[in-house]
């Protein structure tokens, strides 16, 4: 039995030396996917099964969460075993989210459903990222609601169905949240969209994941029609491969190497499988094979990118954009400015600390790339896609690139150096 605990961990800087990339790897579980199906499962009365399944931090959060619900958790290698029957028998639940944005954002309106008075807290930047609607939102639905602009967040009462009325330009956090916890009330509700919505690839796996365990939400006109008085059902549950994580080494192949990355669905409803079409809008060669997807370099030339709904993407295309003749102009892009760092901000100084020519605009970033870059010194903000982005960038740089808070990574890929190194990246010391 794995049992699960908060440990804090100690930043320290890697070096990273030129290279390049070659061979096969198989990349994590959809840390998105696996989120999702715990938080079903521990709706579920009874047991359901998933697999397979990466004990990041982000995971290890909404295991803690759901548990902290009254939900049942065990683990055998990579599956996880999940017995929902006395979720919500707690009268009171403290939540610790760690530095998962998705965790508190998903578990807040679950919570507030089953009636469970909780406070919810968590780590870096986490108390900092916003959760104003859940503030204004929840108390016209029977929640009350206290918090000093951030976390901790305390709410008392049980969430009464209704009308929501949600920004679709918001985190769409917020509302998978609602989608997860609607089902469970006596009446229908419905989640009106007041405009429209960024980041549909992630409601789509929500709606997803719900119909595998056997609930249901209706999407008409922009808004979701969700039943009430619905019961989530046990299931075994067969997570996919992460496209987000994909995007590291099918852009590190576009540099300079050939890559295959498997385990991978074609047919994902992960928004950022379009990491395929705007490698090939560079001029990448990139094909689909059985199961996964291969990448091979080409000469590079810049693009222009609307983000609005691949933001978790910003960071590794702003690295291909630099390596990519003429200009590649990335925009729609202000809300990465609210993840575990300014992401826009981060990037540009990550990258022109490293030699690139790159500039921050209000809602993105404007990129001249170069053949090589320089090396140098990145500062990691404590963000693990910005630390890996940059791994990826020291792939075609003359001289290597030392990034900070090599450790960030843990948040989301534990195994990234490691498949890293296997895939031919060359790895300098740590300097603690």
């Amino acid at each position: 039995m794995i049992y699960f605990s908060f440990k804090v961990i100690t930043m320290s800087n890697i070096q990273i030396d030129h290279s390049s990339l070659y061979g096969t790897v198989e990349v994590p579980p959809s840390k998105s996917d696996v989120h999702r199906a715990l938080i079903c499962a521990a709706l579920a009365k009874g047991r359901s099964v998933i697999s397979p399944v990466a004990f990041s931090q982000d995971i290890l959060a909404t295991i803690d969460c759901i548990k902290a619900l009254g939900a049942e958790v065990t683990a055998e290698g990579g599956k996880l075993t999940v017995d929902g029957t006395n979720t919500f028998c707690a009268e009171n639940a403290a939540l610790h989210c760690r530095e998962s944005g998705s965790t508190v954002r998903f578990m807040i309106p679950v919570a507030a459903a089953g009636g469970v008075s909780s406070v919810f807290t968590g780590s870096g930047r986490l108390p900092k990222r916003p959760l104003g609607l859940y503030e204004t939102l929840l108390p016209a639905h029977g929640v009350s609601c206290k918090t000093p602009g951030g976390l901790p967040f305390e709410i008392s009462g049980k969430l009464t169905p209704g009308v929501f009325e949600v920004p679709g330009d918001i985190s769409s956090q917020f509302i998978t949240g609602l989608l997860f916890a609607l089902p469970l009330l006596g009446e229908d509700s419905e989640i009106r969209l007041t405009s429209p919505l960024q980041s549909k690839g992630y409601i789509d796996m929500t709606l997803d994941a719900m119909r595998r365990f056997g609930v249901c939400a209706e999407e008409r006109g922009g808004s979701y029609f969700v039943k009430g008085g619905q019961s989530y059902t046990p299931c075994e549950y067969k997570t996919e491969g992460d496209w987000s994580q994909a995007a590291f080494f099918l852009v590190g192949a576009s540099l300079g190497g050939d890559v295959t990355v498997a385990g991978l669905r074609e047919d994902s409803r992960q928004g950022d499988r379009e990491i395929v079409d705007l490698l090939r809008r560079f001029g990448a060669s990139v094909e689909s094979i059985p199961g996964g997807v291969r990448c091979k370099a080409r000469e590079l030339h810049g693009i222009e990118i609307d983000a609005s709904q691949i933001p978790d993407l910003v960071p590794v295309l702003s690295v291909c954009g630099a390596y990519a003749e003429g200009e590649t102009r990335i925009y729609n892009a202000q809300r990465v400015r609210l993840k575990e760092s300014d992401r826009l901000a981060a990037m540009k100084n990550a990258l022109s600390s490293c030699g690139a020519d790159i500039e921050e605009t209000a809602d993105g970033l404007l990129i001249h790339g170069k053949p090589t870059l320089s090396g140098g010194f990145a500062e990691g903000c404590n963000d693990h896609r910005i630390v890996m982005s940059m791994a990826i960038a020291a792939l075609r740089s003359e001289n290597p690139i030392t990034v900070s808070d090599k450790e960030s990574i843990t948040k989301s890929y534990d195994a990234f150096f490691e498949d890293y190194t296997s895939l031919g990246g060359r790895n300098g010391s740590l300097n603690e």
